[in-house]
């Protein structure tokens, strides 16, 4: 092999990245993506399932956001990861789709610590990390959940290693080397979805921990393949063989164009594409038709969505978990319309069993809209019938909190206070201030230890 591999042109580009060369805009939202992602992990702290990674990691010297002992480096990673992920009120992006912050966030602070990185070589990690995560997720739309494989887990192990690498200081070698060996560290299947049980809510971390990972080994001099992207036994013909990969996507416009400022901010704490079903429900609830009076709610979906968030439709209309109903569209739609709002307290055992949700989960169906421009953008759509054939409709052709409208900084703000709040955290304010400052602070690995509570 005489051309220079995908891995080798990405491992050039990431040596070559300097802190001075992350546009503004992209700077900013990655400022909002550490924010958010620090009030995820305080939000679920408390956590059965955070508590079972804590018990299950090593001491160490490094900070688990929101928990008061130190952990070893690749523990610390895991241990963020899954706090960030746990709730599904990370981070997504409309094209992907792919929760890059749950992953990239923790691996790049477990490395600051590390190595006593500066907020600017922090910032550089987490941009270049984030948008390799991205382009890997434009590169094989459907692909990898058809497969059987989470996009986020599979895709992160790689991004991961890229930002951890880039962030250290890594050189081209040692990058493209850092790639090649997360390839074969990136696992996560999706079977969580058959009963409601937890493997999700660990993918990210494990990805952070395995890029982390990927990253030391290389520069320890450890040899990984050259061509892990686009090998005929590579990462794609593992992770996603139903497709010819569009590796046009992954590299056009590398260093000009930057997907990191287009992530989307959640504001529901539950998948990605329930969210716009969500928006509508909470429109149409304000006609006051009371749910004795509804027949019939149809949406519209993407085929693409089905298999993880329609079907089987039984377990959907009825989650047989909290965790369950985070992954159900007629849940999301009831939450949406009888309570209008999906907080984090509205995914809970009580909510599973709320006759009243239960009642209109029930009449949800669906149809798949053979235009819909999944995995482009996700889009919204409820039409309620009711008794006497009156005819109720909404649509959204976007995800709320992405670039068509994103949050505020304000409801950031509020976002991370609330999570904090959510979490025990009584006076969270010093928290977001230790956030906010992190990447202008020559001596941000020593701040990181603020978080620790």
């Amino acid at each position: 092999m005489t051309e220079r591999t995908l891995s080798e042109r990405l491992a050039e580009w990431g040596a070559a990245l300097r802190p001075s060369d992350i546009p503004a805009g992209v700077a900013e939202t990655m400022q909002s993506l550490l924010i958010d992602v620090a009030g995820l992990c305080l939000a679920a702290r408390n956590t059965d399932y955070v508590k079972a990674v804590v018990d299950a990691a090593e001491a160490g010297g490094h900070v688990a956001i929101g928990q008061a002992a130190p952990l070893t480096a690749a523990d610390a990673a895991l241990v963020n990861g899954t706090a960030a992920h746990g709730e599904d009120y990370d981070d997504t992006f409309e094209g992907g789709p792919v929760h890059s912050g749950a992953v990239i966030v923790p691996a790049i602070l477990a490395i600051a610590e590390r190595e006593k990185l500066s907020g600017d070589r922090i910032l550089l990690g987490i941009a270049a990390g984030v948008e390799l995560m991205c382009r890997l997720g434009l590169a094989a739309p459907k692909a990898v959940h058809r497969a059987g494989f989470h996009p986020t887990a599979v895709f992160g192990a790689l991004a991961a290693a890229f930002g951890v690498a880039v962030a250290s200081g890594a050189n081209a070698r040692q990058i493209r080397d850092a790639l090649g060996i997360a390839g074969s560290t990136a696992s996560g299947i999706i079977e969580y979805l058959g009963d409601g049980s937890w493997t999700k809510r660990m993918h990210a971390g494990w990805s952070a921990q395995s890029g982390l990972r990927s990253a030391l080994l290389a520069r320890g001099g450890f040899v990984g393949p050259r061509a892990v992207l686009e090998g005929e036994h590579g990462f794609f013909k593992a992770f996603a063989p139903s497709i010819d990969p569009l590796f046009d996507k992954l590299m056009e416009g590398l260093g000009e164009r930057w997907h990191a400022g287009t992530i989307t901010f959640k504001p529901y704490p539950c998948g990605t594409m329930a969210q716009p079903y969500i928006d509508c429900a909470i429109r149409l609830r304000a006609a006051g038709v009371p749910v004795s009076r509804i027949k019939s709610i149809l949406c519209e979906t993407a085929e693409g969505y089905v298999h993880r968030l329609w079907e089987p439709i039984a377990m959907k209309r009825r989650p047989p978990t909290a965790y369950a109903a985070k992954f159900s569209i007629p849940f999301a739609v009831a939450l949406g319309y009888v309570r209008g709002r999906a907080g984090l307290s509205d995914f809970s055992e009580e909510a599973i069993n709320d006759r009243e949700l239960l009642a209109v989960s029930r009449l949800v169906s669906y149809e798949i809209d053979p235009e819909n421009p999944y995995p482009d953008r996700f889009t919204g759509h409820v039409r309620i019938e009711t008794v006497d054939g009156e005819i109720l409709e909404e649509r959204q052709g976007h995800m709320r909190g992405g670039v068509e409208e994103p949050l505020t900084p304000a409801e950031l703000r509020d976002k991370f206070l609330a999570n904090a709040r959510h979490g025990g955290i009584d006076e969270p304010e010093a928290l977001l201030d230790v956030c906010a400052a992190l990447f202008a602070d020559a001596d941000a690995w020593r701040s990181i230890g603020k978080l620790r509570v």
